[in-house]
């Protein structure tokens, strides 16, 4: 691992991490060399443009290999892609562009390190250099693919012996099944790397009947793409950091009017931790979605927002948690009785907020206090029934699916009810919305509890596998707990133990006992339900961009998991 970035961290597998240490070529927009720089630098940030490869291995029978890439990767875990993708190095023997020599010396490489091919399989005669394409695709907010991308072709009939930490997943396809791979995704729980989307919709959908017409294939042109992200991360944050400051202005208004300094501080302790401010956006993104959005939707967002930090105060001392958002909880950062009184006062300011939107008419603001009065009931009886069941020695599936309805779905189903209110929709196209929101937020939380059990400290904000050593009554451990506890045995002796220093070897066979025994795949196929319905309740609104902002929404889920 990295000793000098401060990009890679405990969260990242060792090999990964060992691997991005490695130098790739930096290129200009020709494909000229100019330098070379770490995998994990050029990876931060922008992105600084390097060469890298994509090959497309097809057998006898014109069916293309594609690999679902192991969830231990830094860069798109869990995602499809072609055959092998990767970098030539700056290293003898790869940097050499004659014939595209250097490149597919480290396709082959590579083809054995990831696929197992021997490179007796693989005659370098047999690559083909079809084409270049420079392209750039966000991961997320840390990772980036910024890539002059060398696609190869080669048909060959091989034996394949599968690195597990490369790839968790192959596939040999033909034309049709790879377009319904492409067109039903993300919908069918898969994602498609943005670089074989493209490669396939652009070209490689165009070749698949010529394969014995290389010649005719090749092309000495670099294809600039520009920006291909399809996981819907760089576009959705835009969405959300577009409305951040509309949003963040309102809050911190609210909260300063406090008369009390220590008070006004305690309220603010949680607003500087940071976040994307979701549930305070997500209003005026429905009503975007719905054809009306105004001003009021930031009032709307800003007072639910307040009211989710206030939730989030009492539950860290409900739940005994020091941290939240990687600093320390509210009620350990001041005091218990400031911590319970500043989420009172909380509550209660975002009423107040509510109350002086001047755009609100007078009859949705009835129409508002109801919903958001209602929310807050839910996600209190939510709270009381997640207690409520670390008391109990058996919890059903649908306890714990009706417990998080009310503490995490209720505030994402008041969101979308409610911006679809603000929007003028018609009231099927509210009740609609409303029922996407509840999906989307039993996905959520579902998503949260697997975070919470394969995740690190530093990513999470609090201690990795917190929930079993609590004891939480998550889904992962409600299937779990009705299983032979023989095969379980760790997880059963930290499950519930309250031990705040269970050794971190420990936890990670706890992990693994939970994979093996099929809970944490049981969890994953019940959020991926969950959010094919949201995109289903999507499906009845007409396309355009703002929906498909909240597309990318939903989808985002996925994303978190990988």
């Amino acid at each position: 691992m990295s000793e000098n970035s401060p990009f890679l961290g405990d969260e990242y597998d060792d090999s990964q991490s060992e691997m991005m240490n490695e130098m790739v070529i930096l290129v200009d927009e020709n494909d000229l060399q100019i330098g070379s720089m770490s995998k994990v630098d050029s990876h931060v940030g922008e992105g600084t443009l390097h060469r890298a490869f994509s090959v497309l291995l097809f057998n006898s029978s014109q069916e293309m290999l594609i690999q679902k890439r192991a969830d231990t990767k830094i860069t798109f875990p869990s995602v499809w892609a072609n055959s092998c993708c990767s970098h030539p190095l700056d290293i003898e023997g790869e940097t050499e562009m004659d014939d595209d020599l250097g490149v597919k010396r480290a396709a082959i490489r590579k083809m054995e390190q990831e696929l197992g091919i021997t490179a007796e399989q693989l005659l370098i005669d047999d690559f083909h250099l079809i084409t270049r394409m420079h392209y750039r695709a966000r991961a997320d907010e840390k990772w980036i693919e910024h890539e002059l991308d060398h696609i190869l072709l080669i048909q060959a009939d091989v034996e394949l012996k599968i690195n597990p930490n490369e790839i968790s997943e192959i596939r040999w396809v033909n034309q049709s099944q790879i377009e319904d791979l492409i067109a039903h995704s993300p919908k069918n729980g898969e994602i498609i790397a943005p670089w074989f989307n493209e490669i396939y919709s652009r070209f490689a959908s165009q070749w698949w009947g010529h394969l014995d017409e290389v010649s005719s294939l090749q092309d000495n042109v670099v294809h600039h793409i520009g920006d291909v992200s399809t996981s819907g991360e760089a576009s959705l944050l835009d969405a959300l950091k577009g409305h951040t400051t509309e949003v963040e202005s309102r809050i911190i208004a609210a909260l300063e009017k406090s008369n009390h300094e220590r008070l006004k501080k305690a309220m603010m302790h949680l607003i500087e931790g940071g976040g994307k401010r979701l549930r305070a956006i997500l209003p005026w993104l429905v009503a975007d979605a719905c054809g009306g959005s105004s001003d009021s939707l930031y009032d709307l967002g800003a007072a639910i927002e307040i009211i989710h930090n206030f939730t989030l105060v009492h539950d860290d001392i409900m739940d005994n948690d020091e941290l939240r958002r990687g600093r320390e909880a509210v009620h350990i950062a001041y005091d218990m009785p400031t911590a319970i009184n500043a989420g009172d006062a909380m509550l209660a300011v975002s009423f107040e907020l509510l109350s002086e939107a001047e755009e609100i008419s007078s009859e949705n603001f009835r129409s508002l206090v109801s919903i958001i009065g209602k929310m807050v009931r839910k996600v209190s009886e939510g709270q009381q029934l997640d207690m409520d069941f670390e008391n109990r020695d058996f919890v059903s599936e649908e306890e714990y699916l009706a417990m998080i309805s009310g503490k995490t779905a209720a505030m994402f189903t008041t969101c979308a009810r409610t911006g679809a209110i603000l929007s003028g929709a018609t009231p099927d196209v509210i009740e609609n919305l409303a029922n996407w929101g509840e999906n989307l937020g039993l996905c959520f939380q579902l998503m949260d509890d697997l975070i919470d059990a394969t995740g690190d400290s530093e990513t999470l904000g609090k201690p990795a596998c917190s929930d079993v050593v609590e004891g939480k009554r998550t889904l992962i451990a409600i299937h779990a707990l009705g299983l032979e506890p023989s095969n379980l045995p760790t997880f059963h002796g930290v499950f519930a133990s309250r031990n705040e220093n269970t050794p971190r070897d420990t936890l990670d066979e706890v992990l693994r006992e939970l994979q093996a025994s099929g809970s944490i795949d049981y969890a994953k196929d019940r959020a991926m339900g969950f959010h094919q319905q949201a995109h289903s309740c999507l499906d009845k609104l007409p396309d355009s961009p703002a929906l498909s902002i909240l597309r990318q929404l939903t989808d985002w889920q996925l994303i978190r998991i990988s």
